[in-house]
């Protein structure tokens, strides 16, 4: 049985990935001041991350149209979707109408939309494990029962130098509209299992931040042995070998991956963002 995996470019899929030749991605659109922007191949992080900086006006993201994942879905037996939370984006629900139109042209299909509840790095590991399941020969069924028991248990938290994307577009809740600035205070936010984001605690300075919130990991206490973590970071290696190294010193985990945002990861990150997921 072969299988395909489309993916939302929130899902910050590597060169790696792309290789082993099932994977498709759908571009969101980009918005700066009125410049749109394609999500795509074609992404130049440097100049995206200018752009956002000096912007005056409106940055926000389009999700795909219906059509863009219907086109996508093509003709392998069974095909895996993984968009953005349905709770921070359209897009989830342009793929089931997408499916739908589908499955009107084509007739019934073993096409499963995934709601990841998160984005980023939470998308990578669930897009990975659907490949994990599907290339042991998995059939559908299994695959599609076996992931949503694994997003169930997902977490993700991050630590961005700046929010401003995310609060003026509405991504927040429950965090105040005025962050103390002047005092460099960072909040850690994380991502609930119910898709949202909030804030879980701050600390002065971007360090300390990130070793909160490698406290906040260690205390919830779970074996993460066989777990893999993944670190993204906007524009910020160093900083992320930083959180990889305090997580090797704080936890026993399985593996560690660190990629780079693309697009969408980039434009709610920020320079200097740090998210992670296991």
């Amino acid at each position: 049985m072969s299988f395909h995996i489309v993916c939302d470019s929130c899902t910050d899929l590597t060169q790696e990935d792309f290789e082993k030749g099932c994977y498709s991605w759908i571009p969101l659109t980009l918005i700066v001041d009125g410049e749109e922007i394609i999500d795509d191949e074609t992404f130049d992080q440097a100049s995206f991350l200018e752009k956002v900086a000096n912007s005056t006006g409106e940055v926000k993201s389009a999700c795909p149209a219906p059509e863009s994942y219907m086109n996508a879905y093509g003709e392998a037996d069974d095909i895996y979707v993984v968009t953005l939370s349905a709770e921070l984006s359209g897009s989830y629900n342009s793929a089931v109408l997408g499916k739908n139109l589908y499955e009107e042209e084509n007739g019934e299909k073993n096409i499963y939309v995934f709601n990841s509840r998160g984005a980023s790095t939470t998308q990578i590991l669930i897009a990975r494990k659907i490949y994990e399941y599907a290339s042991q020969g998995m059939n559908f069924d299994q695959v599609v029962e076996k992931v949503e028991e694994y997003i169930s248990t997902q977490r993700t938290y991050f630590v961005l130098e700046t929010l401003e994307v995310l609060r003026r577009n509405g991504r927040l809740s429950r965090v105040s509209a005025t962050l103390a600035s002047a005092l460099n205070i960072k909040p850690v936010m994380e991502g609930t299992r119910d898709g949202v984001i909030q804030k879980l605690t701050q600390a002065r300075g971007t360090k300390k931040a990130l070793s909160k919130m490698i406290e906040a990991i260690v205390k919830e206490g779970r074996d993460l042995s066989e777990r893999v973590l993944a670190i993204a970071h906007c524009n910020c290696p160093k900083r992320a070998e930083y959180v990889k190294e305090l997580i090797q010193k704080n936890l026993k985990v399985g593996d560690i991956i660190i990629i780079d945002t693309k697009g969408v990861s980039s434009l709610y990150a920020c320079d200097g963002g740090i998210i992670v997921s296991y």
